[in-house]
């Protein structure tokens, strides 16, 4: 295996993916991050959840707002809804694996918070029932997708499709993105300075 190839290789394929999702996301971004600050600002939370590396990712983007992300400010409410091994084999024992999301936003939800699911692929039968889930409780819904959305399309209010079919590049794009919404949020909600 030539390393230095593969190497080359992989990151030529990540900037080229960063550039496409810079120059395709940039307007769905910002209408996230307003109606992220919109939500907050009216007492509503965010409710992350994704499967495998996107549950990861929804646990790391709940807690960068929760205690902070730059700047020591007031907590900003986000719940990652992967993380309560209780509830997760809970639901997935009683009511199937496809519930466990979709019963932790019926009891957790409200109206004015804002459901985030994260799924490279959009397929996954789990995710698609929590956002049904959440727009039947009028949620407000987002998405972080690849793969040209699945069925995330019509399901998110609010969807950021990766321009990639690569898994690995769509989650690189997907914690980026999600860091660029925690800092946007420090901002957006006066507890940060922006960028010069």
């Amino acid at each position: 295996m030539d390393l230095a190839a593969f190497f080359e290789a992989e990151f030529a394929e990540h900037h080229d993916t960063a550039r496409r999702t810079e120059t395709a996301l940039a307007g769905a971004f910002a209408d996230l991050v307003a109606t992220c600050a919109k939500a907050i600002r009216g007492g509503g939370k965010l409710l992350f959840f994704g499967n495998g590396g996107s549950a990861a990712d929804a646990q790391h983007l709940a807690t960068e707002l929760t205690i902070r992300y730059v700047t020591d400010r007031a907590a900003i409410a986000a719940i990652a809804l992967t993380t309560d091994t209780s509830a997760l084999t809970a639901a997935g024992n009683d009511l199937g694996f496809e519930r466990i999301f979709a019963r932790q936003i019926e009891a957790l939800g409200r109206p004015g918070d804002i459901a985030i699911a994260i799924s490279t692929s959009g397929r996954s039968p789990n995710i698609i029932a929590a956002l049904k889930q959440a727009k039947a409780m009028q949620l407000i819904t987002a998405a972080l997708g690849g793969k040209g959305g699945g069925a995330l399309v019509g399901l998110a209010d609010h969807l950021l499709v990766v321009p990639s079919d690569v898994t690995a590049r769509i989650q690189e794009m997907h914690i980026t993105l999600g860091q660029m919404l925690c800092g946007a949020l420090e901002i957006e909600l006066g507890f940060a300075k922006p960028a010069r």
